[in-house]
């Protein structure tokens, strides 16, 4: 029986271990919802930008040239530690870290005129808490971008993804559809807006030691993965190597 963990321990568990990995992650590091993300942030040149489960601090560099300045915010510590390092680096001296919970910010009403999260919310437990949260600190008028993977409409390769991403990380919660994200982000008291959604390829073994998952639920994965019907195989263009496609979305958002 394994010591009594709750969520919020596991998270920081499964990242604080594997914060250098997400830093030169290509699939975290690179893609055209930074550029996206950066031009954003130049609408609100003097302005305060938020990162809520910022990661290895992709999102947060992307903003911090083009605005005042920036909140890097994570659960995990170590991350944190990363982030403060990498910018450093990079000479983004108004980017600044703060650690902390998505459901719970620690911030004042109306602190920021864009609020952004990418890549993080398929952990949150409490999603529709943590948006709230986010529409509370957002400034009306401000923008709120989510980018995430997401899950497809198809109930049987919706059980599929489920199923693999927990296996590969017991941080997982819920990757959600483009129009359950809409539908949560309205009743958060924001307005979704423009959207766009693309393919994300994984390379099957850069994704699992990324996260270090252990061999067994490696192996569980890809018999998963060879059990799997035509249709699911083909909807995430599954390749030989266990390698595929998931969805990802961009979500714009107005308050």
């Amino acid at each position: 029986m394994s010591t009594v963990r709750n969520h919020d321990k596991v998270v920081s568990e499964q990242f604080g271990s594997t914060a250098a990995a997400y830093l030169s992650s290509t699939v975290h590091a690179q893609g055209a919802d930074l550029q996206q993300l950066a031009a954003y942030a130049k609408q609100f040149h003097q302005g305060k930008a938020l990162d809520v489960g910022c990661g290895a601090g992709h999102a947060a560099f992307a903003m911090a040239p083009h605005i005042g300045t920036v909140i890097a915010y994570d659960l995990a510590a170590e991350m944190l530690e990363v982030v403060q390092g990498a910018a450093a680096e990079r000479g983004l001296g108004n980017l600044h870290v703060q650690q902390g919970s998505a459901d719970q910010l620690p911030f004042a009403d109306a602190s920021f005129e864009l609020v952004c999260t990418r890549y993080s919310a398929h952990h949150w437990k409490d999603l529709p808490r943590a948006l709230a949260e986010m529409a509370r600190v957002l400034k009306p008028g401000g923008k709120c971008i989510v980018i995430d993977t997401v899950s497809p409409e198809d109930i049987l390769s919706d059980t599929y993804l489920q199923s693999i991403e927990l296996l590969r990380d017991a941080s997982h919660v819920r990757n959600r559809s483009v129009p359950a994200w809409r539908q949560l982000l309205a009743d958060a008291g924001l307005r979704p807006a423009a959207g766009q959604s693309w393919k994300l390829p994984l390379q099957f073994d850069a994704w699992v030691a990324r996260m270090r998952t252990p061999p067994e639920r490696v192996a569980a994965i890809k018999s998963l993965w060879g059990s799997a019907p035509s249709e699911v195989s083909a909807y995430f263009d599954l390749r030989q190597d266990y390698s595929f496609n998931i969805d990802a979305a961009l979500i714009e958002c107005y308050k």
